[in-house]
């Protein structure tokens, strides 16, 4: 099974879909997607088939910065995001979840920098989803 709930390539999520999937956590799907774009405009939402493993998820990207990625899940959906050294070096100065530092710590390090994925089921889990996005898209 794909890390997303949808997995055929042929159709991407339809809005009907992506609320009957998500229940509960489609207000919280909702509400970060209009933070992100009132936050860091201009905003285009894309979505991606990353293949048979991982499915569709909707990118958010600034110009042709993705700022993050939402798949979405039975009831929840996956966040992921991408954070440069310096933004993850910065997040130990942020009053995060204790859930989230190890997660960046131990994310494998790339050139683009450190790849992390955090579970949002209901909009408490969005703080900190927030927080990382302000990180990401900081000057430096």
């Amino acid at each position: 099974m794909a890390l997303s709930a949808f997995d055929d390539k042929s159709r991407p999520p339809a809005p009907g879909d992506l609320a009957e999937v998500l229940g509960g956590a489609l207000r919280p799907w909702d509400d970060l997607i209009a933070n992100i774009e009132a936050t860091y405009p201009p905003i285009t939402q894309q979505w991606n088939f990353a293949g048979a493993k991982y499915g569709w998820s909707l990118r958010l990207k600034c110009k042709d910065r993705v700022v993050l990625y939402m798949t979405p899940q039975a009831g929840a959906f996956q966040l992921g995001l991408v954070l440069g050294e310096k933004a993850a070096q910065a997040a130990h100065e942020m009053d995060l979840p204790g859930s989230v530092l190890p997660l960046i710590d131990a994310a494998p390090r790339y050139a683009e920098g450190r790849g992390i994925r955090l579970p949002v089921v209901t909009g408490d889990d969005l703080a900190a989803v927030r927080a990382l996005a302000a990180l990401k898209m900081a000057k430096r």
